[in-house]
């Protein structure tokens, strides 16, 4: 098959043709059809992940296709069906998989980042029955993309972290795929939600796919303030989908007494270890609350309102690419010049 992969961490990504991978016993090989690329697969690309990554490495864990082998001890899954996968794989035995919140799982795998990818022609998914996620014929392989990461990530943190309601105010700082992705959910459950780049394109995306209304951070030389007139006070739930000390700080600073700050966006080295006035959080009774990926038993209620035509994913598709553009694209996201989710749909 052939796929992108790296020899280094920074090293330059070649696109060649390596073996085919075979399903293990509990396990699938899926044909991908589209693959998104997710700023997650830039951090594994810099070394930010290199804990987790072997070299060499195929990146990629947003994707959907078709599955083309079958283990012999998987049960639910057969050759043919169209498929998508969460990024985080569960192991199903694990106390967090027993109570539900396999995207935690204790001894979970991450396709892209523990093992190779999807930036490739053919990916292998262990434990199928249990990650398998099936995908609905009316919704196109290039919609379904980032429906492994961005936007079930999205869902989660609005719907099961925030509990968003109707009329509350949500502010999304960062409007790449998980922050597009975050608006367009939002607004569907009848928030009103402030969108806040630096990038006039990005806040433009931003408003037609939900925003109320937007603040440019360019142009503004207080975020916290123009979110705070805007929403009456604050928002009620404010989400970093960016991951930045900049952006973390004025979510949690902009926020109303009682607001919610869900964490989306990864922070790296000295930017995890964020200072917090906890003076604040107590006499304001805000809440911190991390978000990381969604459970595969999560994803039909998702997958309802995307049928409904209430959520409208590829909406946010930018660029559809070749496998062998990725290269220029992959680097191309240190600078964040990317607008709207980039998607891989050609192979050969």
């Amino acid at each position: 098959m052939r796929a992108a992969l790296y020899y280094g961490f920074g090293d330059p990504i070649t696109v060649e043709n390596v073996a085919d991978p075979t399903p293990a016993s509990d396990g699938v090989v899926i044909e991908v059809k589209a693959s998104g690329l997710c700023r997650s697969d830039w951090h594994g690309w810099m070394g930010h992940d290199k804990d987790i990554i072997c070299l060499p490495h195929v990146p990629g864990h947003e994707f959907a296709g078709i599955v083309v082998d079958v283990g012999e001890e998987v049960c639910n899954v057969r050759k043919g069906e169209r498929v998508t996968v969460p990024f985080v794989c569960a192991c199903g035995e694990c106390q967090q998989c027993v109570i539900g919140n396999q995207h935690i799982c204790d001894h979970q795998f991450q396709p892209g980042f523990t093992h190779w990818g999807s930036f490739a022609e053919l990916v292998a998914i262990a434990r199928a029955d249990i990650n398998i996620v099936p995908l609905p014929r009316e919704i196109e392989f290039v919609s379904a993309a980032s429906l492994g990461c961005r936007f079930a990530t999205s869902f989660r943190a609005v719907v099961d972290q925030a509990g968003v309601t109707p009329e509350q105010w949500v502010t999304v700082h960062g409007c790449g795929g998980v922050g597009l992705s975050a608006i367009m959910i939002a607004s569907a459950l009848g928030a009103r939600v402030i969108a806040v780049d630096i990038a006039k394109e990005k806040l433009q995306l931003a408003l037609s796919v939900g925003a109320h209304s937007t603040v440019d951070g360019s142009d503004h030389r207080n975020v916290v303030d123009s979110i705070q007139e805007i929403s009456d006070g604050g928002p009620h739930v404010s989400i970093d989908a960016l991951g930045s000390r900049v952006t973390c700080q004025n979510s949690i600073s902009c926020l109303r007494k009682g607001g919610k700050h869900i964490q989306i966006g990864l922070l790296n080295g000295d930017e995890s270890r964020q200072f917090v006035s906890m003076d604040a959080v107590i006499s304001k009774e805000l809440q911190i609350i991390g978000s990381h990926g969604m459970q595969a038993h999560r994803y039909p209620e998702m997958l309802k309102m995307i049928l409904s035509r209430k959520l409208l994913p590829e909406r946010l598709v930018g660029n559809r690419i070749h496998l062998d553009d990725v290269p220029v694209h992959l680097t191309d996201m240190t600078d964040f010049r990317a607008v709207g989710v980039t998607v891989i749909d050609k192979f050969r």
